[in-house]
């Protein structure tokens, strides 16, 4: 094969709810807006080197398109994790060993204001 797919470089949300949603990942996780195109309703954020595309409208059979999006975080710990997500209404789910894209570590999972499951995931052990 003459490439290799090394990270994720972005992935793409439908959300109904833009201006709230672009609010959460800011607060949530600490995304930062780097690029908005008024004319399709598109928020791009930045997160370390990757980003996260939010489209202001749903799919047109209302249907979602996506299991969960990982993050890769660094530290993992999950009491300072619990501690920026609870006051936002967040429930954090249980700590467990998981695999990824570096092999297995620890992980949660939660979900955002429209329900796309978000994992949190550490560096492999």
């Amino acid at each position: 094969m003459s490439f290799r797919v090394e990270r994720i470089d972005h992935v793409v949300l439908r959300v109904r709810d833009l201006p709230g949603m672009v609010a959460f990942y800011e607060k949530a996780l600490g995304f930062k807006v780097e690029r908005r195109v008024e004319r399709i309703n598109l928020v791009q954020l930045r997160a370390g080197a990757s980003m996260l595309d939010l489209v202001g409208r749903e799919r047109p059979d209302g249907g979602g398109n996506m299991d969960h999006l990982c993050f890769r975080i660094e530290p993992f710990d999950r009491d300072a994790i619990v501690s920026q997500l609870s006051p936002l209404g967040i429930a954090v789910g249980e700590t467990f060993e998981r695999n990824g894209a570096e092999g297995n570590g620890p992980s949660v999972y939660f979900d955002d204001p429209e329900g796309n499951q978000i994992e949190l995931k550490g560096p492999s052990r």
